[in-house]
């Protein structure tokens, strides 16, 4: 009887937060839909797959993840870091439906990862490394959305990498659309951001979400100057796909086609598709979790779990890739969401949209939804964070620049991983610097070095105890004390052996105290206990 209660209570608890969020939440999801809308049309353009295929893998991304994922506020969709690996699959499979069947796998492969709890890889990016990829998520926003703000569109909706499919980069393009403003286009983008700014800022009227406000004004604007020498083009504007009747509805979905599942390439592009996958959500969700206001922490291995289901459906009625998305999870938070509702809502939004207005949702500029990611962006990188980083020390501020120029300049996943190796070499910087401590104690004309071991020694802290070693001097009595040790390396123990051995022909006379052979890892015991009463 208690169980039940207690669960009545647990329950009640969860609707009146559901409740309590639903307002934030509603008003983040339409937020993130405007955002998604393009990226999903955008990331299918750049992979060569249907269009139809981005919006599925959004809605898909948004409803099924976003139900099971543990994450609060990251969003899932179309991943832009698979585009390039997407269309020379699908080229290399010969079919779009073969290439489903890729995916297929790869959603399989994802919820081994997650049940063999290989998520816990997450929790080993250093946190400047993370930093560094939202604050170069924030300039790629900025750059790449100027084009698009100044009416100019000739690379897709979301493109994160330097180099862009049309021989151009993203300093170029810059270039290219000063050359070639449409001033309507720039109007809309300057009001839209002057609204984005200024409007929260009354409270009675911000009731109202101001990326709402921009859409409408931009859909006021581009249909009051229609059919003039100022009007906007088709490009400029969204572009969902159309039909009339079920049955051209239903023609819009792909399915896999199983005969090709013996097919060595499929099972490669499928392990391929999971690792970089599994990796972009890993990035995201720590991405999101650091500027989470509330500070909770997402349970990596659920997430591909989720994420592994997510590809599995998508694949299954012809969708993309799907990954957390961190442009989109960006806009969530900054938009006030609470809870993973929002990210759930979006996904509805996408398809009831898809349904029911498609026409009215192409009548959206893409310069007002440019100047939405144009305000994220520089939430992102505001230069405040810089000055934190800074006084944070070098060994932080260092590999937090050098990411956020790695990724500005390659692509994402190739950034964090320059960001990561600059880490690993403050790392081992620093274990040069402090494995262990010592004193140095005389008596009488003799000295007596005690070098006490810290309380986990790793291979990584060899290199520096091997450099102590080697300037004792002559005639010195050196006292290697283990007292504090519960793990010393394998390696670091036949270095100490090697010494006690050799150091004789030296006159030195080495004693170890309390260190064993061989010692076995600590074991990591978590008790948790639940008092219900």
């Amino acid at each position: 009887m208690k169980k039940k209660n207690s669960n009545f209570f647990r329950f009640g608890a969860k609707s009146n937060v559901l409740k309590r969020n639903l307002k934030s939440d509603l008003s983040s999801s339409i937020v993130v839909f405007l955002v998604a809308l393009p990226l999903c049309l955008g990331i299918a353009l750049a992979s060569g797959a249907p269009l139809f295929a981005g919006l599925i893998s959004g809605i898909v991304g948004g409803i099924v993840v976003g139900f099971i994922s543990g994450s609060q506020l990251s969003v899932s969709g179309p991943a832009a870091g698979l585009t390039v690996i997407v269309l020379g699959s699908i080229a290399q499979l010969g079919s779009y439906q073969t290439f489903l069947l890729a995916l297929v796998l790869a959603g399989v492969f994802q919820l081994v990862l997650g049940m063999i709890k290989a998520g816990t890889i997450g929790n080993y990016f250093p946190s400047s490394v993370i930093e560094g990829m939202l604050a170069a998520i924030g300039i790629i926003l900025i750059l790449k959305q100027l084009p698009h703000a100044l009416g100019v569109n000739s690379d897709f909706f979301g493109d994160e990498a330097f180099a862009q499919g049309n021989h151009e980069n993203t300093f170029s393009a810059i270039l290219g659309a000063l050359s070639k403003i449409t001033p309507l286009a720039f109007v809309i983008s300057l009001l839209s951001v002057l609204v984005l700014i200024y409007w929260p800022k009354f409270k009675k009227l911000s009731v109202v979400p101001a990326p709402l406000i921009v859409v409408v004004t931009g859909v006021v604007l581009s249909f009051a100057f229609a059919g003039t020498s100022y009007g906007l083009k088709t490009v400029q504007m969204v572009n969902i796909p159309l039909f009339s009747g079920w049955n051209e509805f239903m023609g819009l979905f792909s399915l896999p086609n199983f005969n090709e599942i013996l097919n060595k390439e499929v099972w490669i592009v499928a392990g391929t598709i999971a690792i970089v996958a599994s990796l972009e959500t890993l990035l995201g969700v720590e991405a999101v979790d650091k500027i989470d206001p509330k500070k909770r922490v997402t349970p990596t291995n659920r997430e591909l779990i989720a994420q592994g289901i997510g590809n599995i459906s998508s694949g299954m009625i012809g969708g993309l890739p799907i990954t957390s998305v961190i442009v989109r999870s960006s806009a969530n938070v900054n938009s006030g969401a609470k809870s993973k509702m929002s990210a759930v809502f979006h996904g509805f939004w996408l398809l009831l949209s898809l349904l029911f207005i498609p026409g009215l949702i192409n009548m959206i500029p893409l310069a007002a939804l440019a100047a939405i990611l144009l305000v994220i962006g520089y939430k992102l990188t505001r230069i405040a964070l810089f000055k934190h980083m800074y006084h944070k020390g070098w060994d932080q501020f260092v590999p937090f620049v050098v990411t956020v120029l790695a990724v500005v300049f390659t692509d994402l996943l190739k950034g964090v991983a320059i960001g990561m190796l600059v880490s690993v070499f403050y790392l081992l910087r620093n274990n040069m610097r402090n494995p262990y401590f010592y004193r140095i104690q005389h008596e009488g004309s003799k000295k007596n070095l005690r070098i006490k071991l810290a309380e986990e020694v790793s291979f990584l802290n060899k290199a520096s105890i091997q450099v102590l070693l080697s300037e004792v001097p002559k005639e010195t009595n050196v006292i290697i004390d283990g007292s504090n040790s519960r793990y010393i390396d394998p390696d670091v123990l036949e270095t100490i052996f090697n010494y006690k051995h050799s150091a004789y022909s030296k006159g030195i006379i080495v004693t170890l105290e309390n260190i064993q052979k061989s010692y076995t890892i600590p074991k990591l015991n978590i008790k948790i206990e639940e008092n219900v009463n």
